[in-house]
């Protein structure tokens, strides 16, 4: 009882995943018109409509038998792009990949189609029709890397690209489980029933994985050819238990062949070798052999030590009759004819047998795109769809898309994207600073927005247009310091701030034009070079005039010193007023006149107007006996500091002239009285407009 009941709980687990396995299944008509229903199989198929908007769908002439997902297939254009369909998968788990392709009659202008088909970015196959009838069916085995994978028609060397059927089949996670399953995939070259009752071949519902098992008599051009002779075809209608790691549907092992002369040959191209594959040979006991009977074989082509020495006995094996035994042969070098041969023992009483085989290569898994690469090309696809064609499949692989180049590494990396006019609008991804291999970069004459793109960690970028757009922001100074830069195109933004000095030294072609907030830092710094030049010039010719008047009044003291050494020579004015230090010789050019003190007091009605005091003395007003008025300003008392600033004074007003300056018109040194002579001014004093006393008045100079 319990051992039934644990029989029973497996059987419902087993129909239960079997279930979840088909409502998985993907069945999509390539260039079919709507969704329907396969009455042979059961199985829901859908149009592609609205899953590839690429390429026509085309009425298949004379198609081989009644199946409607073969009346039609999509035809794709001849050119360098690749078209694909996309599958959603769930990451890790394993898939079968089917296509296939039926072409139909040939037209009088038609020539038989020839080009690639690609799995993401791996080359599954090479397609060539050479029989129009023939349906030719392609699979994968694949563990689901990624939430989706790629199928990629390409390439095409004659006749139109096109695909007939396209299938996804989730697998039970032990089947077809090797080492390598992160780095090949399984291409399915052969998978025949032996001792098949007719030429249909066994799928779904049969084999609930919907694989297609191939009739052994289905004949070909060099495909199970050769056979032995005394081959014969077994079969029982009793169960056979298939519970196994690949699940062999019960159908298939419920046929065989057995060489009844001791041998059992055959040979058979196997699409896609010579290469390293994984072959499995299916073996059940359906024969009711007597007691004194066994059924005992060898493998002995091709020849392998590791396999050499290995007899098959099948009841033993498999624990029993009617069980299914599955030797697999991981790790096989094969070539693309496969002649293979089991040959029984001498102490066997029957010849060998054979239910069904299974071989498959490695198919090493190409690197896709950078997912970093990947991610920053995604978001612009989505900023600039308006303007885009259709992009589909791996942006590098088997072709590139038409705006972006690839590197040839393994994984590919983007080296280029050209994006301009092509209406992207939106900010610059901040994911652009992880295109670390990317050489040019073009987004001009599109509506971006935003601050510039941190590109600090593109060493490699030599090109970078973003003119004609609305982007913002200053300027980052690691600019000039891209080891790479050669061209920085950014004119007809709204760019501000200083550009980093490096921009304009030559190095780099660089045009900023109609950024109107943006401006020269080196500008700048020769309007202060100009300021500094200018301060020092003055400051030089300052020192200069002064250095100039000390040594003019060094010569001054001298002068007077040997004056009075001598007792010779003329002073200012016969005076009783001994001479001094500073006292003025006539003899000195370019001195104002002496003007004597009478004259001075006659002209100012003895100093009896008043009209100024200042920190020298008081200015009086006067009139010549020519008429000309005159201010006289009088030392307000005599001292060694006040006779050194009259005599400095009377030098340097005596040479400088100016338009804006009272000229001195003379100077008088009488009776310990140190008196200058200016020319009278009507318009007031520098203090007076300072204060706005005479602010109605016009300013004569």
């Amino acid at each position: 009882m319990g051992f039934s009941f644990f029989l029973f709980i497996i059987y419902l687990y087993f129909i239960s995943s079997v279930t979840s396995q088909v409502q998985d299944f993907v069945s999509i008509d390539c260039g079919g018109t709507s969704n329907y229903t396969d009455t042979s199989t059961g199985l829901a198929w859908i149009s592609d409509v609205g899953l590839m908007s690429q390429g026509k769908s085309v009425q298949v002439e004379n198609p081989n038998g009644n199946l409607l997902q073969f009346q039609r297939r999509r035809d794709f254009p001849i050119d360098s792009k690749k078209y694909c369909y996309t599958l959603n998968t769930v990451e890790r788990r394993t898939y079968l990949v089917r296509a296939t392709f039926q072409y139909g009659s040939l037209k009088s202008e038609d020539t038989y189609p020839k080009f690639e088909l690609y799995l993401d970015a791996t080359q599954w196959a090479t397609v060539t029709i050479f029989d129009v009838s023939r349906t030719y069916v392609n699979e994968m085995i694949i563990r689901a890397s990624s939430d989706s994978v790629d199928v990629c028609i390409c390439c095409a060397t004659t006749g139109f690209p096109f695909i007939s059927t396209l299938e996804l089949r989730p697998l039970n996670l032990s089947m077809y489980a090797t080492d390598y399953e992160d780095e090949f995939f399984l291409k399915v070259a052969a998978r025949v029933n032996f001792g098949a009752p007719s030429k249909d071949a066994i799928r779904y519902p049969d084999d609930p994985y919907d694989r297609i098992w191939d009739s052994d008599l289905v004949k070909r051009q060099n495909y199970l050819v050769g056979v032995a002779p005394g081959t014969e075809r077994i079969s029982t209608s009793r169960d056979v238990d298939t519970r196994s790691r690949e699940y062999t549907p019960v159908k298939v092992m419920q046929t065989a062949v057995v060489g009844t002369k001791g041998v059992l040959s055959y040979r058979l191209n196997l699409d896609g070798f010579p290469g390293m594959g994984r072959a499995y040979a299916y073996f059940a006991e359906i024969e009711d052999l007597g007691a004194n009977e066994n059924r005992k074989f060898k493998l002995e082509q091709p020849f392998s030590a590791d396999y050499d020495s290995a007899v098959v006995n099948i009841a033993e094996k498999a624990n029993g009759d009617y069980r299914l035994y599955e030797p697999g042969y991981m790790n096989v070098s094969l070539e693309f004819v496969l002649s293979f041969a089991f040959v029984k023992t001498p102490d066997s009483t029957r010849g060998p047998l054979l239910n069904a085989m299974e071989i498959s290569k490695y198919v090493q898994i190409a690197a896709k795109t950078d997912r970093r690469d990947l991610a920053v090309l995604n978001v612009l696809h989505f900023m600039a769809a308006e303007s885009l064609s259709v992009d589909e499949g791996d942006p590098c692989a088997p072709t590139p898309w038409e705006w972006v180049n690839c590197s040839s590494t393994a994984p590919p990396r983007i080296t280029k994207i050209d994006l301009s006019g092509k209406n992207v609008k939106g900010e610059i991804p901040v994911e652009l600073k992880n295109l670390q291999e990317l050489t040019e970069l073009w987004l001009g004459g599109n509506y971006l927005t935003g601050q510039f793109p941190d590109i600090s960690n593109l060493i490699n970028l030599k090109i970078l247009h973003l003119e004609n757009n609305k982007l913002s922001g200053s300027l980052p100074s690691y600019l000039a310091s891209l080891p790479s830069l050669q061209e920085l195109y950014i004119q007809n933004n709204s760019f501000s701030g200083e550009i980093p000095a490096g921009l304009l030294r030559g190095k780099i072609t660089f045009k900023y034009e109609y950024n109107i907030g943006l401006c020269k830092r080196e500008r700048k710094q020769k309007h202060f070079k100009l300021i500094i030049g200018i301060s020092v010039g003055v400051v030089a010719t300052v020192s200069l005039l002064l250095l100039g008047t000390l040594l003019l009044l060094r010569n001054l003291q001298r002068k007077s010193s040997f004056q009075r050494s001598n007792g010779k020579g003329d002073s200012l004015r016969a005076s009783t007023k001994p001479s001094t230090g500073y006292s003025i010789s006539r003899m000195d050019e370019g001195i104002a006149c002496y003007i004597t003190l009478p004259d001075l007091e006659e002209a100012t009605s003895s100093f009896s107007k008043r009209i100024g005091k200042g920190s020298f003395g008081s200015v009086y007003y006067g009139k010549m006996k020519d008429g000309k008025e005159i201010a006289v300003k009088m030392m307000a008392e005599s001292s060694t500091h006040m006779n050194k600033q009259f005599v400095t004074e009377v030098a340097l007003l005596s040479r400088i002239h100016h338009r804006n300056l009272v000229p001195l018109t003379g100077y008088c040194e009488e009776e310990h009285q140190c008196i200058l002579v200016y020319e009278y001014m009507h318009n007031g004093t520098l203090r007076d407009h300072i204060h706005g006393l005479h602010s109605h008045k016009k300013v004569v100079l």
